[in-house]
């Protein structure tokens, strides 16, 4: 692989979690067609549910997410019944039985929560939702603040798969990122999840960070196998500091260069398959037997899931839903999220009604993202006419591909081996938004 193929395909571009993605939703879409969104859905829908808690106990300076270093016992009480009135609300637009395939609470760390609060929590949505047993019930963590009473609440609620944040093993990645977490007690969170009856255990990870090198992201990673997680996330590092100023104190003269970020990723790839895991998508990695790794995938904010619901509800601030009329985001702002709250129960303040070619573009991606190819007569079969830009695109692409990253196939577009680490610059060639506004992404690779 040259250097100078790797710089133009590590070019930033969104992750496509979403399609379109979130720098593009608008302000005229807010609560009002947020409630019509969730009053169509049909009553025997499955639905999906995302939780978010926007506190941490400290902040660690590598992170992207909209949340808050905060202990104060009182700040986080408030935000969790204000959480509990949307919680309420959303469930009272929702028709019918309202199912539920999937939760995800993320964050933040959800352990910022008290092991009574997990408890209410959990309550609130059982009682405002169908759950079952067969419900998949995953959580995030941060194990430097997990202890024993909010491993057994999580498990009295019904959680079954617990997400564990590690990032680096590496003492200096950790100090120049604020995240000093050891082997030991990570392997103490593991082991405790397990003991409590969380079966199911992901772990994490992140390259590209501050001092990081082939040769570290690999000693992180052979902790990890004996770890002996059932999945594995292994995320690029994105670097954005206009958006995140925490990332300021990062010391960006110690982060990795694009060939080093590149090589690091396939190393931790080599790793992992040699170790027996089986690559999913773009960035995460399963054991074959689990359900990742063997069924239909798709990749929504969670990253990639077996939930095939259509309708994902978030709840909290800065939450995301994804619903067949368009996507939703509440207030980032935690004042912001409560006042709305308190208001009128909801807290939508952007997002975007989707038009059929914004249907049709979004199967594109999420099949290249998932599947690293897209069927041509599938296309045609769910989209007419409105399909032909998009193949025609694809030939484009294939006809002035020099170097093997994509190829057609019988019945569509493929992209290769040799392309998939750059599938998201690949998928960018589909998105009918790219460029348009001031948008800032990560790095591609």
């Amino acid at each position: 692989m040259t250097p100078e193929l790797v710089r133009r395909m590590s070019a930033p571009v969104p992750r496509y979690t979403s399609y379109p993605t979130a720098p593009h939703f608008s302000a005229q879409v807010g609560a009002m067609e947020f409630g019509e969104g969730l009053r169509s859905l049909s009553p025997s829908q499955a639905l999906s549910l995302y939780v978010h808690i926007p506190f941490c106990a400290q902040m660690c300076w590598y992170c992207g997410c909209n949340t808050k270093a905060t202990r104060n016992t009182e700040t986080i009480e408030t935000y969790f019944q204000h959480l509990t009135t949307e919680i309420l609300m959303v469930a009272a637009l929702v028709p019918g039985d309202k199912p539920v395939a999937h939760i995800h609470w993320g964050g933040g760390s959800p352990n910022s929560l008290s092991a009574d609060q997990i408890r209410r929590l959990g309550q609130t949505l059982h009682a405002s939702f169908g759950i079952g047993a067969e419900t998949e019930f995953a959580v995030e963590i941060d194990p430097r603040w997990l202890n024993s009473d909010q491993m057994a609440a999580f498990a009295d609620i019904g959680v079954n798969r617990a997400s564990i944040g590690v990032q680096d093993f590496n003492p200096r990645v950790q100090t120049a990122i604020n995240r000093v977490q050891s082997v030991e007690m990570t392997e103490r969170a593991v082991n405790g999840m397990r003991a409590a009856g969380v079966k199911g255990v992901n772990i994490d990870l992140v390259y590209g960070l501050p001092h990081q090198t082939e040769d570290s992201v690999a000693n992180t990673i052979e902790e990890v196998i004996r770890l002996s997680p059932d999945r594995i996330a292994l995320f690029g590092y994105a670097h954005l500091p206009s958006r995140a100023k925490h990332q300021t104190m990062i010391d960006e003269t110690t982060l990795p260069g694009t060939m080093e970020r590149y090589r690091q990723s396939r190393r931790a790839e080599q790793l992992l398959t040699d170790a027996g895991y089986v690559t999913v998508g773009l960035d995460h990695f399963a054991k074959p037997g689990d359900s990742l790794a063997s069924g239909e995938i798709k990749r929504n904010f969670q990253g990639y899931t077996t939930d095939t619901a259509e309708a994902l509800i978030g709840m909290g601030a800065s939450s995301i839903s994804q619903l067949p009329t368009g996507y939703y985001q509440n207030a980032v702002a935690r004042a912001d999220y409560e006042r709305r709250v308190a208001d009128t129960g909801l807290a939508t303040v952007k997002g975007i009604l989707l038009s059929d070619d914004d249907r049709m573009r979004a199967r594109v991606i999420e099949r290249l993202m998932c599947e690293f190819e897209f069927s041509k007569s599938s296309l045609q079969s769910a989209f007419g006419a409105l399909a032909q830009p998009v193949i025609d695109k694809a030939e484009e692409l294939v006809a002035a591909d020099e170097e093997g990253l994509v190829e057609r196939t019988a019945d569509g577009f493929r992209v290769t081996e040799l392309g998939q680490p750059f599938v998201r610059a690949i998928a960018s060639c589909f998105d009918a938004y790219l460029g348009k506004g001031n948008s800032t992404f990560s790095a591609g690779v």
